[in-house]
């Protein structure tokens, strides 16, 4: 299996406060990544930081060779990222938002109508996406970045809280097809909140708090070490 990201003693400060304090993993080509962990664990900034939003204060991120902090043009060209609070434009229909968003990484025209067609299959919102953003359900919405998220196949996506305020058929189907998109070869590095979500999406899963990595592995092995019957579980007894 071929490693797609590493991550090494990553750091990150704010003044005093130390937000990230030394964490370690790596992500393979094609699998689902997740971290978990309370508000304020670190696992946004971790995000942030491999999506080049962030600066590190310290430590190493290297994404198919290339250093993040050396080279952090040409990770941008093969990640996306979707954040939790993520919107798009309510004054465009939804096919201009695709069209307009491709643009941005499409080197021709056709590549845009390739972009746009993906899109249009993954995001499955039939007529509507010829209706206005504004008029779209939080659902509709976020099924829409997703998207935009997936349409250029990236090496890499990066999502937070791919599911966050969605019901429960809608995050199902954000589910299916993030976990189809991954059989294809796409790495997912994903946080959540949601441990039902994590247990179906992820391939491992790594515990974060305070700033730490408190532990990794699958879902089964986690289970299995903590003898829990849930992720939840093997939360609570892993920070104590």
């Amino acid at each position: 299996m071929t490693m797609v990201l590493k991550v090494e003693g990553l750091r990150k400060s704010y003044g005093t406060k130390e937000a990230l304090k030394g964490i370690d993993f790596e992500v393979q080509e094609g699998e689902v990544f997740a971290l978990i962990g309370p508000n304020g664990a670190g696992k946004t900034t971790t995000l942030r930081i491999i999506a080049t939003l962030l600066s590190l204060s310290g430590g190493k991120v290297t994404f198919l060779g290339y250093d993040l902090k050396k080279e952090p043009e040409k990770v941008r060209e093969k990640i996306s990222y979707l954040p939790e609070e993520a919107g798009a434009y309510r004054n465009l229909k939804g096919t201009d938002y695709l069209k307009f968003m491709a643009h941005f990484y499409a080197e021709n025209e056709a590549r845009v109508d390739e972009f746009v067609n993906r899109a249009t299959g993954i995001a499955d919102l039939g007529p509507a996406l010829n209706d206005k953003v504004g008029t779209y359900s939080k659902g509709m919405v976020r099924k829409l970045l997703l998207a935009r998220a997936l349409m250029t196949k990236p090496k890499l996506a990066i999502l937070d809280e791919p599911t966050s305020g969605l019901d429960v058929i809608n995050s199902l189907e954000v589910r299916e097809i993030i976990k189809r998109y991954a059989k294809e070869g796409i790495s997912v590095l994903l946080s959540s909140h949601n441990m039902l979500e994590i247990e179906f999406l992820s391939d491992r899963v790594a515990m974060i708090d305070e700033g730490r990595i408190l532990d990794a592995g699958t879902s089964r092995e986690l289970k299995d070490k903590y003898q829990a019957a849930n992720l939840e579980v093997v939360f609570r007894s892993a920070v104590r």
